[in-house]
C-alpha cells in the first residue's frame, strides 16, 4: 500500500482511498509528504525508493524513473535490507554528486539473512555489512548460519567457515540459486514424434566437445563434395512444451551452472544428459540446419531447417580432434576414418570463414581458467585456450546462429551487442598510450580496435590490451530486436545451438517452428540477460572463495602476479593457481600490467581478499 501511495504522488495522481489518505496524514506531520492546495508532493529533502545492496554498494531505486536511481554507501543503510521500501535523507556533496543515506525503513518484509560470526558481530556474506547483536554469545568465530533481518534470531545453523563444503552452499545461497538442488520436475516418458522426420542416421554425424561433457548440444557433418554442411542440434523443444512445469522452472534457471565441484543442468539430467543428448551410436532427434556453402565468397549460399532423426557416429573430445588437425592421427578405425576424412577439409574451409569474419569481428586473445578440485579443496587450475578444434567448432556453429536469426525476421530473439560509444573510445585510446601502445582514433570503431591491437603486437603487450578492449566494450544481451553483434562482426545474430544449457536457444527453436513469437518476449529476453550476469557471478564467487581457501593454506609461499588495477592496487596470479586475484599491501604505485614476485600475507574467507606484498 505505501508503496503504491508514494508512486501515486510521484505520478501526480491523486484519487485515494480514505485509508490512504489516513496514511498521507502521518506522513504530513513528518513533513515528509507536503500538501500543495489539493495535491501532495515528496519534501525533496527527502528521496523514496526501493533498496537494492549490491557487493559493495546499495542502489536505492526512483519509483518511477532508473534515470534518477542513487548510489548509497553500504555504511549509511540504517538498517535497512534488500528490497526495503525506505525514506533516505539527501546528504550535500560540494562536488555536486547526489548523496544520500536511509533514515527509516517504511516497508520491509521479513527476510533471511546469511551472516558469519567474527569478534561477536554477525556479518552479512554478500556485503560484509556489520549486524550488531546480543544473539552472537553461542557461536564461534567463522559460523555461518541464516537469521531473521529483524531480530537477528536463527533460523538456520549452516556451519564454519573452515568447512571447504559450505563454500558452494554460500554461493548459491547468495545469487539464489539453491532451488536447483530443491526443485525436482517428473519427465514424462519418451514418446516418439508422429510428425514425419528427414532420416539422417547413415550420415557420419560427430561431436567434439570438452573431455568431460555429458550434455552434447551440436553434431556436425561436411558433405566435401556438394560443400554441404549440417549442424545437428538437440531437438530439445520437442521434449519441453511450452507452458509445462518443466519449462516453467527451466525458464527461471535460465541456463546451467558449471561449477568446478559439480554441474546444476537447465534441464532434468534424464534430458540433458539422456533423452535430448547427442550421444555416441544412439538415435537422437535433431533440429538440422544443411547449410549449402559458397566457398568462393565465404558464405552461405542456402539453407534449410527441419526436424531430423541422427546418429552421432562419434563423439571426440576437443585434444584428438587438435592432434588430427596436426595430422598425428593416434589409432583409427573405419569410422574414425570417415570423419577425419571430412573434418580435416571443413578445417580449412573454417579457417578461412574466420579470416574472413574477422575483417568485421575481433579476435580476442582470451583463455579459461578451470579449477581442479579434490575434496573441496583447490588442487591446480588448468588454463584452456582457443585451439584448432575449438575453432573448427565455433565457426560451424556461428554460420548456424546466424542462419537463424534471418529466419526469424526483424522480431524474435537475438543476440545483441552494441558497439561502444566515442567517450568509451576516447578512454580506451588514454589507457592504451599510457602502456606506450602509441594509438589514435581513426575513421570507425573497427579500424581503431584493430589498429590499437596492431600497436599491441609490437610491444609484446597483446594479451593485456584485448582485456582492456574488452573492458570497454558494453555486455551482450538478449533482445527482441535486432540490433547487430559489434564483437562479431554481424548485422544479425542470434543463439540457436545450445538448447540443452540455454533458454534463448529453446525460445528460439520454438519461433523457427510455430511462427509464432511469446506474448512475454521482452520480459523473455530482459529475465535470461540478467540471470545469465547472475550466473556469472555465482560462479566467479565460488572461484574466488576457493582462491582463498588455497591462499590460507599457503601463508607465506611465493607467486608471481601481474597488476591488472592500479586504483585498488589489484594483481592476478600468472603461474600455478592462474586466476587467483590479490591486493598488494605494499602497493608503490607500480605500472599496470607489470609482473611481480609476492608473498601471500593473509586470506580471509569470508570476504575472499588475499593479501599479499611484493618482495
Amino acid at each position: 500500500m505505501l508503496k503504491d501511495i508514494f508512486t501515486k504522488i510521484e505520478k501526480k495522481i491523486f484519487d485515494f482511498s480514505q485509508d490512504e489518505k489516513r496514511v498521507i496524514n502521518s506522513y504530513i506531520k513528518d513533513e515528509i509528504i507536503i500538501k500543495v492546495g489539493e495535491d501532495f508532493e515528496i519534501n525533496s529533502k527527502y528521496k523514496i525508493g526501493i533498496l537494492k545492496i549490491d557487493k559493495n554498494f546499495a542502489i536505492l531505486e526512483d519509483l518511477l524513473n532508473p534515470i534518477k536511481n542513487i548510489k548509497i554507501e553500504l555504511d549509511y543503510l540504517n538498517g535497512a535490507f534488500n528490497n526495503d521500501l525506505v525514506l533516505a535523507k539527501r546528504v550535500f556533496n560540494p562536488r555536486s554528486k547526489i548523496k544520500a543515506k536511509v533514515t527509516k525503513v517504511l516497508d520491509g518484509k521479513k527476510a533471511e539473512i546469511l551472516v558469519y560470526v567474527e569478534d561477536s558481530s554477525f556479518f552479512t556474506l554478500k556485503e560484509n555489512i556489520e549486524l550488531a547483536s546480543k544473539n552472537t554469545k553461542t557461536y564461534k568465530n567463522g559460523d555461518v548460519l541464516i537469521i531473521d533481518n529483524k531480530e537477528f534470531k536463527e533460523i538456520k545453523f549452516i556451519g564454519n567457515l573452515d568447512e571447504p563444503k559450505i563454500d558452494e552452499f554460500i554461493s548459491l545461497y547468495i545469487y539464489e540459486e539453491l532451488y536447483r538442488d530443491e526443485q525436482k520436475i517428473e519427465v514424462d516418458e519418451f514418446i516418439e514424434d508422429e510428425n514425419q522426420r528427414v532420416d539422417l542416421r547413415e550420415l557420419p554425424f560427430c561431436t567434439i566437445d570438452p573431455n568431460s561433457a555429458k550434455d552434447h548440444d551440436d553434431a556436425i557433418y561436411f558433405d566435401e563434395k556438394d560443400s554441404t554442411l549440417f549442424v545437428a542440434i538437440a531437438d530439445v523443444s520437442y521434449f519441453v512444451k511450452e507452458g509445462s512445469s518443466l519449462d516453467t522452472l527451466a525458464y527461471k534457471k535460465s541456463s546451467t551452472i558449471y561449477l568446478p565441484t559439480r554441474t546444476f543442468p537447465m534441464l532434468p539430467s534424464i534430458l540433458s544428459e539422456n533423452l535430448c543428448s547427442l550421444k555416441e551410436g544412439i538415435d537422437r532427434y535433431a533440429y538440422v540446419f544443411k547449410l549449402k556453402l559458397d566457398l568462393k565468397n565465404l558464405k552461405v549460399k542456402s539453407s534449410e531447417l527441419f526436424t531430423a532423426i541422427i546418429k552421432n557416429h562419434r563423439n571426440f573430445s576437443y585434444g584428438r580432434i587438435d592432434r588430427v588437425l596436426e595430422n598425428n592421427f593416434d589409432q583409427y578405425n573405419e569410422n574414425e576414418k570417415r570423419i577425419f576424412d571430412y573434418l580435416l577439409p571443413l578445417y580449412e574451409v573454417t579457417k578461412k570463414l574466420r579470416k574472413d569474419r574477422l575483417k568485421k569481428g575481433y579476435d580476442f586473445r582470451s583463455q579459461e581458467n578451470r579449477l581442479k578440485l579434490k575434496n573441496q579443496l583447490l588442487q591446480s587450475v588448468e588454463v584452456e585456450k582457443s585451439t584448432a578444434s575449438h575453432q573448427l567448432i565455433e565457426e560451424c556453429m556461428l554460420l548456424a546462429n546466424i542462419e537463424a536469426s534471418k529466419k526469424v525476421g526483424t522480431l524474435g530473439i537475438f543476440r545483441v551487442h552494441e558497439e561502444p560509444n566515442f567517450k568509451a573510445l576516447s578512454k580506451l585510446i588514454d589507457d592504451v598510450n599510457i602502456l606506450g601502445v602509441k594509438a589514435k582514433i581513426k575513421d570507425d570503431v573497427h579500424q581503431t580496435i584493430a589498429h590499437i591491437q596492431e600497436e599491441a603486437d609490437k610491444l609484446l603487450l597483446r594479451e593485456e590490451i584485448d582485456e582492456l578492449i574488452i573492458q570497454s566494450l558494453t555486455q551482450a544481451k538478449y533482445s527482441s530486436k535486432n540490433l547487430g553483434h559489434f564483437g562479431l562482426g554481424f548485422k544479425s545474430y542470434s543463439h540457436f545451438t545450445s538448447p540443452i544449457r540455454r533458454y534463448s536457444d529453446l525460445i528460439l527453436h520454438r519461433i523457427l517452428k510455430s511462427k509464432k513469437l511469446p506474448k512475454e518476449i521482452d520480459d523473455i529476453c530482459t529475465h535470461i540477460s540478467e540471470q545469465e550476469r547472475n550466473i556469472d557471478k555465482l560462479v566467479w564467487d565460488f572461484e574466488d572463495r576457493t582462491y582463498a581457501r588455497w591462499a590460507k593454506d599457503n601463508i607465506g609461499n611465493e607467486i608471481r602476479v601481474k597488476i591488472v588495477d592500479v586504483e585498488r592496487a589489484k594483481a592476478v596470479c600468472i603461474d600455478k593457481m592462474f586466476g587467483l586475484k590479490v591486493v598488494i599491501e605494499n602497493y608503490k604505485g607500480q605500472k599496470l600490467f607489470s609482473k611481480h614476485k609476492v608473498k601471500i600475507v593473509s586470506s580471509n574467507l569470508a570476504t575472499k581478499i588475499i593479501v599479499a606484498k611484493i618482495l
